[in-house]
């Protein structure tokens, strides 16, 4: 019965980090992941369950279940070189609108406030265990950013791991004021028809990071913003 839950999420979690793997492939030869994926799950056997590309996965289930398969393998002497790399690739993962906004701001954030809309790991949940957030923040915070953050249910859980290192707003435009860029980091219902005209008079510099690929790329460049997805050149 254990073995059976392990390989459940075990199994899941791969698939997870495949389309995330393909994101970045398609944005490397120029593609668009969600034109891609679309295609690809008319197959019968594929489907879209699971197969949306974005900043990796956290929770209370994939992280653990794979990481405890790889630790009962290591001590039965048996590697399973396949969750190996799923487990490495997925931390690369976390940090890809970190790298993204490093690359914008030409590897100086000193002085740069970056808005983190979305601290759960997804949501209706306020669960930050291995959340992609925590990662992206750390960074930011290490490279000498100011971070502002927001999410409907998760502060009282993200001030416990971050303390008074980060700024909690209490609505997701306040977050925006004063931002040099912002990030999506979970794809809260709340988050996908903002007021962009808004969102751009409050911010600093107008930039948006989507790592759930919530807006479209047209739209945001359309009204004046530098907009970077996953998967999506």
């Amino acid at each position: 019965a254990e073995v059976t839950k392990y390989v459940a999420n075990a199994f899941l979690a791969p698939r997870i980090t495949f389309i995330n793997e393909m994101a970045n492939f398609c944005e490397a030869v120029g593609a668009d992941i969600t034109k891609v994926r679309l295609g690809a799950a008319t197959d019968p056997r594929i489907g879209l369950y699971y197969f949306n590309p974005g900043c990796g996965y956290g929770g209370s289930c994939f992280p653990k279940d794979v990481q405890a398969l790889l630790r009962t393998a290591k001590a039965n002497d048996y590697p399973l070189t396949i969750l190996e790399t799923v487990d490495r690739a997925n931390d690369r993962q976390k940090l890809i609108p970190f790298e993204k906004i490093v690359d914008r701001f030409s590897g100086d954030l000193t002085g740069r406030t970056v808005a983190i809309w979305g601290l759960a790991f997804k949501p209706k949940t306020d669960d930050m265990r291995e959340a992609p957030a925590i990662a992206i923040v750390e960074k930011l915070l290490a490279g000498g950013a100011a971070v502002r953050a927001y999410d409907p249910k998760a502060e009282a859980q993200a001030r416990r791991v971050f303390g008074d290192r980060v700024v909690f707003c209490e609505r997701a435009y306040e977050a925006a004021v004063g931002a040099h860029a912002l990030v999506i980091v979970t794809e809260w219902n709340e988050f996908r028809e903002p007021d962009f005209a808004k969102i751009k008079g409050l911010m600093r510099t107008p930039a948006v990071f989507d790592g759930r690929n919530v807006y479209e790329p047209r739209v945001l460049r359309e009204l004046g913003f530098h907009y970077e997805g996953i998967g999506r050149r």
